[in-house]
């Protein structure tokens, strides 16, 4: 009996030891386009008992070891998919499970994540082109402006369908970003404050889009940082930008960490235009996205930004020759200045958003937000200069060879800034969304305070020949300055924003249509405006052949007034200035095709605005300075075609082809003659040699100063046939002339035009390390890196000469020209990048 009984627990203890033999395999359910699925049965073939993954696409099950076993992944919408596993004991193995759509199964889940059905009018970008895109400006932007046009490459701002650099909306997780705004030159800018080391998705919206998206007129860009998996980062370095990125997760997976840092210095580029002297830029920041999952309902999320920028400028001299434009008088003629003085400017721009997220069941889930955004502006410049300006020898055997030998002007001037800006803002949102049978609806209902501190002080002073300008007409007075601003502002405006839309899946047996209907909120405190926007997308997939989608969007947007907007040209703040408005209309179409066995896509829109209540502006440089008053109405319309694809395998490029017409019509923009005894039109304004006309010239139409004709966008990225570690990268950008108004001529709006801006930068880069080719037991320094690229890019690659804006001088007899200020030319930049 005892031998018995010993036999019998031996043999359960040997049963429970096998039956502990087990091993773990974990990992991530994603698409074709490497996007999370969430709610993916996982499951043991032959059992009943699984998982499912969370909201980031990310399971962990157990598995018998020591014996062969499979697991099936399963969800509604997509094929199912086997994956065999042969583990020993506490192995643990992690996979990545991508799914394949099952076209026979169109679900209000599959429409969800077609974003070419269920998001019409947008474009998604893949941030790790930005690495490889040879653009001064580089991140994502940088691949922006190739699809919608620029026209500095300075700059990461950007212009849409006629709308300005204010118009577009730009989130990071969902809130929204704001930029500097006192920055006036592109040359003052730093860093953008999305950094494309941490986005995993990148959306692009050009118009048309949707209520859950804010209150601007012109676009949306929409990014999301990564959840990371495992332990990974990337360093890079090159002559303008630095920067290093690391991510990981904790071992079961439910904190997760996201921290990058870079830094930027413009010298070199700076340093080759044609004002000399001592630029010393500095841009830094430091992000962070921190997530913990408290279970398997909720979830926090924490991003954290500080940015700062310093701007330090000591001129020397600058001289310029080219072919210059007055109302009056053309001819090639010569600038020379000599400065004196300096500026100092800094950006500060710190933001902290917390989100909880809570998914009660598997088909709704709750969102709560709260954010602080604090931005601290000073521009402090005092710079003199002394200029001569006439034609200039260019004879190399003259003794006057590169001097200025019939002068036309000589004269002074002076810009005195002052500027200060403090904004603090904080908001608290809620946002949801539920999937209920043909239905996904989402909401959202935000409350905003914001307060404004501003204090501008600012003074130019001329003096043309040894006169003031403008002069007094009291003999012997003080002079005058040319232009004065003192000004002050101290504000507290509460913004309240909401958004209800529903997502419809009308599918039948020969299409798939979707239909987004949705209506926006917004009231602020400031004019006391409340507006309703209702917007409608419609997207059509018939059941072709081809693969081709028909989209549809009308609606309302409208744009309140934050704080450029208030300020008119002599300073004064308008805090009754209304919301600008538009109806905007897109229709389009989406052609997906393969050729040589490689993806492609084309896709088309024609869209039209109409503008009213619209707040007119100018654009010197990136500096946008608005009249302070709703007088205009204004339309834009155009259409546009980009062509998407792998020219060669693995290597994603595009081509963007713009057209575009934008005007407007200001009220009350008027204007009299002058004329002399004989009754002719002149143009000097002498009160004791000419007379007013008594007809008022009323100005009517005119070029909006974003008005361009034609942008074309390209993005080619090439290799080797040999060798597909040599690769080329090339950006090119063309666009039409612009329209450029002389500030305070009423008469001469639109008398100038930036002429057309032709940029091409190109790269070269090769791979120095492939982890994949190290041999098993190498013994490389930099064995723990996935990859090192080197690249030598050269911007600017034509040499262009391209105008960002004029300089307005006098001659002798006080006749205005306009000499145009040029951007960068050619320049070499030298980049190397690691992963591991």
């Amino acid at each position: 009996m005892r031998i018995l009984t010993a036999l019998v627990v031996s043999l359960l203890f040997l049963n429970a030891s096998a039956q502990k033999k087990l091993g773990t395999v974990s990992g991530t359910v994603v698409d074709e386009n490497d996007n999370p699925i969430t709610r993916t049965s996982v499951i043991i073939l032959g059992n009943q008992t699984g998982v499912f993954t969370n909201d980031t696409g990310y399971f962990i099950i157990k598995v018998p070891a020591d014996k062969g076993c499979a697991l099936v992944f399963s969800h509604i919408g997509y094929k199912d998919l086997h994956k065999t596993f042969n583990l020993i004991n506490k192995e643990e193995e992690q996979v990545v499970i991508k799914l394949e759509k099952d076209k026979k199964m169109m679900t209000t889940v599959v429409v969800s994540s077609d974003p070419r059905v269920a998001d019409p009018g947008h474009v998604k970008i893949n941030p790790i082109n930005t690495q490889a895109a040879p653009t001064p400006t580089g991140g994502i932007e940088g691949l922006i402006q190739t699809l919608v046009g620029s026209n500095n490459e300075l700059t990461s701002q950007y212009s849409v369908r006629g709308g300005n650099y204010d118009e577009n909306l730009v989130y990071i997780n969902d809130f929204e970003i704001f930029r500097p705004y006192l920055v006036s030159n592109a040359q003052q800018e730093g860093l953008s404050l999305i950094n494309p080391e941490l986005a995993k998705n990148v959306n692009f919206y050009n118009g048309g889009f949707q209520a859950k998206y804010g209150d601007k007129m012109s676009s949306v860009l929409d990014i999301q940082y990564k959840k990371p998996k495992a332990f990974g980062g990337s360093a890079y370095a090159s002559l303008i930008e630095q920067g290093f990125h690391l991510e990981g997760s904790s071992n079961n997976n439910k904190f997760t960490y996201l921290i990058g840092a870079r830094n930027k210095n413009n010298s070199n580029l700076l340093g080759t235009q044609e004002t000399t002297g001592n630029y010393t830029p500095s841009s830094n920041d430091v992000q962070t996205y921190l997530t913990y999952k408290l279970n398997q309902k909720w979830q926090l999320e924490l991003l954290g930004i500080v940015s700062t920028t310093k701007f330090s400028f000591v001129p020397q001299s600058a001289q310029k020759t080219s072919s210059v434009f007055s109302p009056f008088y053309t001819s090639d003629l010569a600038l020379n200045i000599l400065f004196q003085g300096q500026e100092k400017d800094s950006y500060a721009t710190d933001m902290i958003g917390f989100t909880a997220i809570n998914k009660p069941t598997k088909k709704l889930t709750l969102k709560w937000m709260a954010s602080f955004f604090r931005d601290n502006e000073k521009q402090n410049t005092d710079i003199g200069g002394t200029y001569l300006f006439g034609e200039r020898d260019f004879d190399q055997t003259s003794s006057t060879y590169g001097q200025i030998i019939n002068p036309l002007g000589a004269g002074f001037y002076q810009d005195y800034i002052r500027d200060a800006l403090t904004i603090n803002q904080w908001s608290l949102s809620h946002k949801g969304s539920l999937e209920e049978g043909k239905h996904f609806i989402q909401w959202g209902a935000t409350f905003e305070q914001t307060s404004i501190n501003d204090k501008v002080y600012e003074w130019n002073f001329q003096d043309s020949a040894g006169y003031s300008v403008p002069t007094n007409s009291n003999p012997g007075g003080p002079f005058q300055l040319n232009n004065f601003i003192n000004s002050a502002a101290d504000l507290s405006i509460q913004k309240y924003s909401g958004y209800l839309q529903d997502n419809i899946n009308l599918s039948g047996k020969n299409k798939d249509v979707i239909l987004q209907a949705g209506v926006r909120y917004n009231y602020n405190s400031l004019n006391k405006e409340f507006f309703v926007s209702p917007r409608l997308q419609l997207s059509i997939k018939p059941n072709w052949n081809k693969d081709m989608v028909f989209k549809f969007a009308v609606g309302s947007y409208n744009q309140p007034p934050f704080y450029r907007e208030l300020r008119a040209y002599d300073g004064t703040l308008n805090t009754a200035i209304k919301s600008q408005k538009s109806f905007q209309v897109v229709a389009g179409m989406d052609y997906n095709f393969k050729s040589s066995n490689r993806p492609f896509r084309m896709t088309t829109e024609a869209y039209y605005k109409k503008l009213w209540d619209v707040n007119p502006y100018d654009i010197d440089n990136v500096s946008i300075k608005y009249f302070g008053t709703n007088n205009a109405k204004a339309y834009a319309y155009g259409l546009e075609t980009r062509f998407y694809g792998q020219l060669i395998k693995d290597a994603e490029s595009w081509l963007s082809i713009g057209l575009m017409h934008t005007m407007e019509n200001i009220d009350n923009l008027s204007y009299y003659n002058y004329l002399n005894a004989a009754g002719q039109v002149i143009t000097a304004q002498t009160p004791d040699k000419t007379v007013k006309d008594s007809v008022r010239q009323n100005v009517g139409w005119v070029r909006r100063p974003t008005d361009r004709l034609l942008t074309v966008g390209l993005f080619l990225q090439d290799y080797l046939s040999t060798n597909q570690n040599y690769r080329v990268h090339l950006s090119t950008i063309y666009g039409t002339n612009m329209p450029y108004n002389i500030p305070g001529s009423t008469k001469y709006r639109n008398g100038l035009e930036i002429e057309p801006y032709i940029r091409v930068d190109i790269g070269f880069s090769a791979l120095l390390l492939d982890e994949k080719q190290l041999p098993p037991r190498s013994h490389n320094p930099f064995r723990g890196f996935k990859s090192i690229w080197a690249s030598l890019e050269v911007f600017n690659l034509i040499d262009r000469d391209n105008v960002i804006s004029y300089q307005l001088i006098k001659d002798f007899s006080n006749t205005t020209y306009a000499i145009p200020n040029r951007l960068t030319p050619r320049l070499l930049n030298f980049k190397i990048v690691g992963q591991f």
